[in-house]
């Protein structure tokens, strides 16, 4: 088989790599790595939501909703996405966060694909009461 080629299935890959099917944090031997842009395939949960803003953003993004209710935040503005092919595209220096208000999968297309993103696991547990 070509190393250069690989065939998959967005969903099953997905869960692989917290949906994410091409970016800088593949590994280099992997036809899936790419420092120009960063793929996801987003599988979200009623009520799922980004644990803190992006701030500082450096790239341009693409979020398309394939199924379900999806929003998503930005300075000023709260964006819903509904029926399928929705679609945002916010660029460099745009802050945002995100909440699925029903079971959603999005397609989001990133790029560059930058490091330093990405929220921690402590980031993401949720403070005891």
């Amino acid at each position: 088989m070509n190393k250069s080629v690989y065939v998959g299935n967005a969903g099953k890959d997905a869960a692989l790599d917290r949906g994410w099917l091409l970016g800088h944090f593949k590994d280099v031997a992997d036809p899936r790595h790419c420092e120009a842009v960063e793929i996801k395939w987003g599988v979200h949960p009623p009520g799922d939501e980004r644990q803190q803003w992006v701030r500082g953003e450096e790239r341009t993004a693409l979020l398309v909703l394939i199924s379900g209710r999806f929003r998503v935040e930005l300075p000023g503005r709260s964006v819903l996405l509904e029926q399928q092919g929705d679609y945002v595209v916010w660029g460099h220096g745009v802050d945002h966060s995100w909440l699925a208000e029903e079971e959603s999968v999005v397609l989001t297309v990133r790029w560059p694909s930058v490091p330093g993103y990405a929220v921690s696991a402590q980031d993401q547990t949720p403070p005891q009461t």
